[in-house]
């Protein structure tokens, strides 16, 4: 059994620095500095004061695999992801072929225990290929050996009230829940920019806030009728917000949660000026009225947490006119400088607030037992050390994953993850990947 040490580390942030053990899977203790004796581990890892965190939880990553590996794998985005402190992701299911039945699933979970870097938890979609018309095969996605519990047609939106409706009772059956890419498409024909001044000045065609709070207005009330657990994913608008605060008030019971990414929590549609596509996503990037309502949902409960909807792409697909890019970021690596330079720096989350929004609530509400666990004696060691006052510059280049669709190339973020730990095992220390 291999006995880790982490040396001078403060659980969330907190108290001063204290020693903490792991043998095999599991930390085996804690105390002060010097209660155990580093000759007794295999390795020790000298913490330096850096804050302790459970990993983090991706409940939203594009891992491209298969069918688009010239822009991700499994093997690139896992160490993307172990790089940036997560010890689990959720893989989106539009990938050729459409993770729509239990071979495509299977195969990702498959391929995420052979690279063994993060636990790859393959997301199936809602609807047979995505399009919106029929149920996929749900039932045998959750029986299959992946055990698939998340189901989201994202990058397309269950539009049909009454597939949504089926979907919601079907994945309450299996224990599961539905993940929602709120865009109501006949709002969004052609659209290319937040629908604002921007745009207007610009001559892109607005994508309405409305799109997307019409369809999480309904999609709350379908789950108070059927029962069924809804995930909203990346809410962008200050109204989405409102409406989730007004619904979680009304509905008791938990049933409703959300997510915002790390590029809607810092960055504008000021950004489109130039038309650099590195800034095409969807949702697109709104306005600072937006941002700041997101930031303070995020901080009051009423979004759930962070996920960081990575979503890397090939070079001909961004290195193109702005009408004709893929929408999306990267996204892994840098979640935690965002979350620590929007809301831990601003004062609005305080180091276990961070463990809140990126590890525990993503857990809780993926039915991940063993993660966004405490830093306790007996608790699974799957664990993050960050260096809180560190300051890095990014460089697309440098990044793990095979696209370079960075929107934060050469900005400067706060915080950087030192080391993250998988059950145990060393996944990726001081920059560096450990297979």
């Amino acid at each position: 059994m291999s006995r880790v040490l982490l040396r001078q580390v403060r659980p969330y942030g907190a108290g001063e620095p204290v020693d903490v053990l792991v043998e095999g899977e599991t930390i085996a203790g804690t105390g002060p500095a010097g209660r155990f004796d580093p000759a007794d581990a295999d390795e020790v890892v000298d913490g330096g004061g850096a804050v302790a965190l459970p990993g983090f939880v991706d409940l939203h990553t594009h891992l491209r695999e298969p069918g688009r590996e010239d822009a991700e794998s499994i093997g690139t985005g896992s160490a993307a992801a172990a790089l940036g402190g997560y010890t689990a992701v959720f893989a989106m299911a539009n990938t050729d072929p459409v993770a729509d039945n239990a071979v495509v699933v299977e195969h990702v979970a498959r391929r995420g225990r052979e690279v063994g870097l993060v636990d790859v938890h393959p997301v199936g979609a809602v609807t047979v290929g995505l399009a919106g018309e029929k149920l996929a095969e749900l039932g045998a996605m959750a029986g299959s050996a992946a055990q698939v519990r998340v189901f989201s047609d994202d990058g397309k939106c269950v539009h049909d009230p009454l597939i949504m409706r089926r979907a919601l009772e079907y994945t309450s059956a299996l224990g599961g829940l539905v993940a929602q890419h709120a865009e109501e498409p006949r709002l969004t024909v052609d659209a290319q920019a937040h629908e604002g001044p921007a745009a207007a000045r610009l001559g892109l065609t607005g994508w309405p806030a409305p799109a997307e709070e019409s369809i999480i207005a309904r999609d709350c009330l379908l789950s108070g009728h059927t029962g069924g657990r809804l995930h909203v994913c990346h809410v962008s608008t200050a109204g989405s917000a409102d409406i989730l605060r007004w619904w979680k008030a009304k509905e008791a019971g938990g049933r409703v949660s959300a997510e915002v990414t790390p590029h809607h929590l810092l960055l504008t549609d000021d950004r489109l000026d130039g038309f650099d596509p590195v800034n095409k996503v969807n949702p697109p990037l709104r306005a600072d009225a937006d941002v700041e309502a997101l930031r303070r949902a995020l901080a009051d409960g009423t979004v759930d947490c962070v996920a960081t909807d990575h979503a890397p792409h090939a070079d001909q697909d961004k290195d193109c006119e702005w009408a004709a890019a893929r929408p999306g970021m990267l996204g892994l690596q840098t979640a935690l400088g965002i979350v620590v330079a929007t809301m831990v720096r601003t004062g609005l989350l305080d180091w276990r607030g961070v463990a809140r929004v990126l590890s525990e609530r993503p857990a809780e509400i993926a039915g991940l037992a063993d993660q966004g666990r405490p830093i306790a004696e007996g608790e699974p060691a799957n664990i993050v050390l960050v260096d809180p006052d560190a300051e890095q510059t990014v460089r697309s280049a440098d990044l793990a994953s095979i696209g370079r669709n960075s929107p934060f190339d050469g900005m400067q973020l706060p915080g950087r993850v030192v080391a993250t730990l998988l059950r145990g095992r060393i996944t990726a220390h001081e920059g560096e990947v450990r297979q």
